[in-house]
């Protein structure tokens, strides 16, 4: 089974092993069943815009051409520092699509991914954030009523602890387990001062504790995880070919080396089963 087509980010599903599928195009191919097979994925040397479509040599955060990065508001800054949210004062590149993804409500987190980690994300995008970043385990935190406000408290808990994830760790498997609960109740302790301030100083905002202590728990698709981790490039190995020893997050983890699929988006790829 030979498949060609335009690659978007894999698709997910919350189950036990995490359940993917590779969109390529039109076409969806379910991965789980090809660990520990061997196949290709050849970049065509065409690449176009996961936004507009038009074909480019170069693509940008993930997949956009550049003029799409000027003008859409998902490629603003913003969206990676969500505390320079800028809607409320009438600048926002795409009212309308800050009213669906930015005005709506968010969900400050706790995760094991590499280590304990404090993140963000839309509420209606748990918990495939959380598997998309290669998670072990999360439980929410704080619900509020925007982006905005769930950046100011990250911005302001990032200062005390870790918002990012070692990749090469999170891919060598063998993450110790932490007590969620425990450091969930110790962060709302410790950030009462924090809370009262920011309701005081935004008013009209929510601002809620998740009262549920539920721990999300992930287990991936993986048979062995490296003990080195080599990254892997369709600009520099145009063939990526080997058995697929796993996946976690979005990266694919072949017998020789990893790929990010999330950061080819917009890449046209063959698929050749071997």
């Amino acid at each position: 089974m030979n498949k060609i087509g335009r690659l978007s980010k894999m698709v997910v599903s919350h189950t036990s092993p995490v359940s993917y599928a590779l969109p390529l195009g039109e076409f969806l191919l379910p991965l789980n069943d090809l660990i520990g097979k061997s196949f290709a994925l050849e970049f065509t040397g065409l690449i176009q815009c996961i936004a507009c479509g038009r074909e480019i040599k170069k693509s940008f955060q993930q997949g956009y051409c550049f003029p799409c990065t000027r003008k859409l508001a998902q490629c603003d800054l913003c969206i990676l520092k969500p505390v320079l949210c800028h809607y409320h004062k009438g600048t926002c590149r795409e009212p309308l699509w800050g009213e669906t993804h930015c005005m709506i409500p968010h969900v400050v987190y706790l995760s094991n991914t590499s280590g304990l980690k404090i993140g963000i994300t839309r509420k209606n995008q748990v918990p495939t954030r959380w598997i998309d970043q290669g998670a072990v385990a999360a439980i929410p935190v704080f619900e509020v009523s925007t982006r905005r406000i769930s950046g100011i408290i990250e911005a302001e808990m990032g200062k005390s602890m870790s918002d990012r994830t070692s990749w090469q760790a999170m891919l060598k498997g063998g993450i110790p387990p932490l007590n969620l609960v425990a450091e969930k109740h110790k962060l709302i302790t410790a950030t009462q001062d924090l809370l009262e301030k920011t309701r005081t100083e935004f008013p009209n905002e929510q601002i809620n504790i998740v009262r549920s202590d539920e721990v999300f728990e992930f287990q991936y698709p993986v048979l062995k995880y490296p003990s080195k981790v080599t990254s892997l490039s369709f600009d520099k190995t145009p063939r990526i070919e080997g058995s697929l020893l796993g996946i976690k997050g979005q990266y694919l983890i072949f017998d020789v080396g990893v790929v990010n699929m999330r950061n080819f988006g917009g890449y046209n790829l063959k698929l050749l089963l071997l």
